[in-house]
């Protein structure tokens, strides 16, 4: 062999193993991406080529799938009483990926979460029966705070203080998922959904955290009495009122100019929603022993999984005496979800602990059996004392039997809470946000529950808007539910 053709041989045998390495890497590598990108049509077309698991609330199945005609797409997701359940459901669409818990459980619900995997499916490369997932909703707390919101933009959240079960998750105006569950229509119904100016699509109990407004004060109080500041609810505060915020000349004032405000005990200043109180407390107690406080009770929290993402509530930092007054009182730059401040109220039913609250009971395969179970309620905290819970306990239960709050009172039930009335645009222009925090528990059976709700708009007449007027008969209404 002559040296031209040795070295056209060597080359041509180079040029072979590339192509070989080229081919292995896009097989093998390249390929893996390729198959896991959601454009992949593919991918799709496997999803719905058989009918997805269901999720369930109180043993039955809110979600469906129905045959398609004709199309690629065997399958397509369907929902029972869409609009109440969406911000728990979320949807599961041939077109949008998935969001809430369609999203997070996808591959259990579709068939592919390797949990689900036999040994014969493994030998068969046969996708496994799809598994379900099986939620703390309990449907008629869900169904009361969404009757009861109507036609106002808000949000409710429902929690079981000693287990930290998600009873409700409302969010007003909702959608309907199957608008979104087709491929041939789900475009133009997301159009109209997007366009819609009230956001239905936005899950307000979770992920739109706003001004808590005098429902912050409880986290106040609960800072004031842990650190020592004082030592009981009734004790006399050395609060003028009004409170001048300092550094400015402008005065921290109350809604009832005739409240017995001055020097009013945490008790009293709770009872009348006193702003000159609450605003001098933050600044003695000083804005790094609030925060403390508010991050035991979870704010600042960017990973607050129940188990979808909620969006974090805020205590800012960085504040002089004047913004920290007024983050005292729950405004500035303090903001907070529906969950969160049911979080606070649960601390306190709950002797001072915080159960991480949460939304999915168990997920199971297709036979049922249990893959996971999340109701262990082991993962608890304690954020105050028990004795400052009991102390706030007995607050808020005069909030509601002779205070801002008269409204939630259930009979045959022990009610505590607070009222909050949030300022909304520059110099309070925009019709304020209403809000009620409270706790339940039956006289009768012990059990407890921990509502919040927010009206973020209604029809009422703006010097109609408040906690009470707007948001406790919507705690009340989910309240009376759950302890039947």
């Amino acid at each position: 062999m002559n040296k031209t053709i040795r070295r056209a041989s060597v080359f041509t045998l180079l040029l072979v193993l590339a192509l070989l390495v080229r081919a292995t890497w896009v097989q093998y590598y390249d390929g893996t991406a390729l198959a896991d990108d959601q454009n992949n049509r593919r991918n799709v077309i496997e999803t719905y080529s058989q009918p997805l698991g269901n999720i369930i609330v109180a043993g039955s199945a809110v979600t469906g799938s129905a045959r398609t005609k004709g199309g690629d797409l065997a399958y397509k997701r369907t929902y029972r009483d869409g609009e109440l359940y969406a911000p728990v459901t979320g949807y599961a669409s041939q077109a949008y990926a998935p969001t809430q818990l369609e999203g997070i459980y996808q591959d259990l619900l579709n068939g592919t979460d390797s949990r689900l995997k036999t040994v014969l499916g493994t030998v068969t490369g046969k996708r496994a029966d799809p598994g379900d997932v099986v939620t703390t909703i309990d449907p008629a707390v869900q169904k009361a705070g969404y009757r009861a919101l109507g036609g106002n933009k808000g949000a409710a959240v429902a929690l079981d203080p000693k287990t930290g079960k998600i009873l409700a998750a409302v969010s007003t105006p909702s959608y309907d998922p199957t608008r979104l569950t087709d491929a041939n229509t789900a475009g133009a119904a997301w159009k109209s959904l997007n366009a819609d100016k009230d956001k239905p699509l936005v899950n307000r109990a979770l992920r739109q955290p706003l001004p808590p407004g005098s429902t912050f004060k409880l986290v106040v109080a609960a800072a004031a009495l842990e650190s020592g500041l004082y030592r009981n609810v009734d004790d006399p505060t050395d609060s003028p009122d009004p409170y001048t915020l300092k550094g400015s000349t402008k005065d921290l004032v109350n809604e009832n100019r005739s409240a017995p405000c001055e020097n009013a005990s945490i008790r009293v200043a709770l009872r009348y929603s006193c702003n000159n109180v609450f605003g001098k407390m933050a600044v003695d107690l000083g804005q790094d022993k609030v925060r403390a406080m508010a991050e035991k009770f979870g704010f600042n929290d960017r990973k607050q999984d129940v188990p979808v993402r909620a969006y974090p509530s805020v205590y800012p930092s960085g504040m002089d005496e004047a913004q920290t007054a007024l983050s005292g009182i729950g405004q500035f730059d303090v903001t907070a979800t529906p969950l969160q401040m049911a979080m606070v109220s649960a601390v306190m039913a709950n002797g001072g602990k915080l159960v991480s609250p949460h939304m999915v009971s168990r997920i199971t395969d297709g036979d049922g059996d249990v893959l996971k179970d999340y109701d262990d309620g082991t993962d608890s905290k304690q954020v105050v004392g028990s004795a400052t819970a009991a102390q706030l306990r007995s607050a808020m239960e005069t909030v509601v039997k002779d205070g801002t709050g008269t409204n939630a009172l259930i009979d045959g039930a022990t009610v505590g809470g607070k009222t909050g009335t949030a300022q909304h645009g520059e110099n309070n222009s925009k019709t304020p946000y209403a809000w009620f925090t409270s706790y339940g528990k039956s006289d009768g059976t012990g059990k407890e529950v921990a509502v919040a709700v927010m009206v973020e708009q209604s029809d009422a007449a703006r010097s109609e808007v408040s906690g009470n007027g707007l948001a406790a008969p919507v705690a009340r209404a989910m309240m009376q539910a759950a302890l039947k």
